[in-house]
């Protein structure tokens, strides 16, 4: 089996950190957490690196490691945290009034991920279901109703600004 050298993952990993954090960002909804996820991510890649064998995959094997390490944080949450005391508005850290960013983060997970994977990120639907570890006909179909929940919440927007 031919593995990537360790330079050559090392400089992937770096090209890989402001992406894998904003997806992070985006699944979790805390900077901190989201830092967490990532550095726990590399930490994980590093120690399984030869199991990469094609320099082409490393960023999806990457971001796949990243979001099931968001997955453990989420699940970390909801043993810790009692639902009667989360807060009210996880979204303290945005700027208000993006439609579009307010529209996205209204959308449940599941829907949202598959949407910033392949429209921020540029994986194929194909990469998105390895990474999500979901058939690819799921990935379309949750595409298809993440983009009717926005058109819909964003025509609802457009008339409440005029």
């Amino acid at each position: 089996m031919n593995v990537i050298s360790d330079n050559a993952l090392t400089q992937q990993m770096q090209l890989q950190l402001a992406p894998l954090y904003r997806l992070s960002l985006s699944i979790l909804r805390s900077r901190s957490d989201a830092q967490d996820a990532v550095q726990q991510g590399m930490l994980r890649a590093w120690e399984k690196r030869r199991q990469v064998s094609e320099e082409s995959k490393i960023r999806a094997w990457l971001t796949r490691i990243v979001v099931n390490e968001c997955r453990n944080i989420q699940r970390k949450r909801m043993r810790v945290f009692p639902v009667s005391q989360m807060p009210e508005d996880a979204r303290a850290e945005e700027r208000p009034g993006d439609a579009l960013k307010e529209a996205m983060d209204a959308l449940e997970e599941k829907l949202r991920t598959p949407l910033l994977l392949h429209y921020m990120e540029g994986f194929s639907e194909k990469e998105i279901a390895g990474i999500l570890g979901i058939p690819q006909t799921t990935v379309k179909s949750r595409m298809y109703r993440a983009r009717r929940a926005l058109r819909i919440e964003l025509e609802d927007a457009e008339v409440r600004f005029i």
